[in-house]
């Protein structure tokens, strides 16, 4: 049984977002789709191969040949990767798929991420992200958004998704319950967010998209 919250209109004010660090393009790609981070590497999903790169250093560290054209997450132990309309689990270590599940959107999926033992999937044109049973792909819930969803992360309670329409992208924290939004952090015009995961601390990492590349942008601090 699934649930549809919707998103209240009224927003806040965006505020600039802070990029602090880009990386790529990578060799042999020109497009970044999903990203993820598994504690000390980010992920890049760039259509035929998923690129891990040391953070610090910006170098590569792995190369798995491994379909993605949209978002990616990791569980702890396991890749996620959507490709077209299924998602992949991906053992990390040999790239091997383990296992399959359809994706809710049949295609039309964008953004993967995990937290609180399930996977969330935005769905880009429909505006909206699911919360999935990782084992059998069924849709638990739905949040709607009032903008195109890119990609999707948590942190520390906090779900935000990215933007991208025409020239303009943005970083937005909505209420997981409501929709509502929170808050909006803008990109500079004509740099799009395809991916989007959060380093568990004090960053966001991006896709860019045709870019080929992946920024790293400041995440806000909150009052405790």
């Amino acid at each position: 049984m699934s649930s549809k919250t919707s998103t209240n209109r009224s927003q806040p004010a965006p505020r600039a977002a802070e990029i602090v660090r880009e990386y790529g393009p990578f060799p042999g790609t020109d497009t970044v789709h999903g990203v993820t981070h598994d504690g000390q590497r980010v992920w890049a999903a760039t259509g035929a191969s998923l690129v891990a790169f040391d953070p610090e250093s910006g170098e590569t560290a792995r190369t798995l040949a491994c379909a993605g054209d949209a978002g990616t997450a990791f569980d702890g132990k396991h890749l996620y990767q959507i490709a077209e309309a299924r998602i992949d689990k991906i053992d990390p270590a040999t790239g091997e798929v383990v296992a399959s599940i359809p994706a809710p959107g049949n295609g039309s999926d964008s953004g993967l991420t995990w937290a609180e033992g399930s996977l969330w999937v935005g769905q880009y044109r429909d505006r909206k992200i699911h919360q999935i049973d990782p084992a059998t792909g069924a849709v638990i819930r739905t949040i709607e958004s009032n903008r195109f969803v890119t990609g999707v992360t948590w942190v520390d309670g906090e779900l935000w998704h990215g933007t991208w329409e025409g020239d303009e992208s943005e970083l937005r924290r909505i209420d997981p319950k409501s929709g509502t939004v929170l808050e909006r952090l803008e990109m500079p015009h004509g740099i799009g967010v395809s991916g989007l995961e959060s380093d568990g601390a004090d960053l966001f990492y991006c896709g860019g998209g045709a870019s080929g590349k992946v920024r790293a942008v400041r995440r806000p601090k909150h009052p405790s």
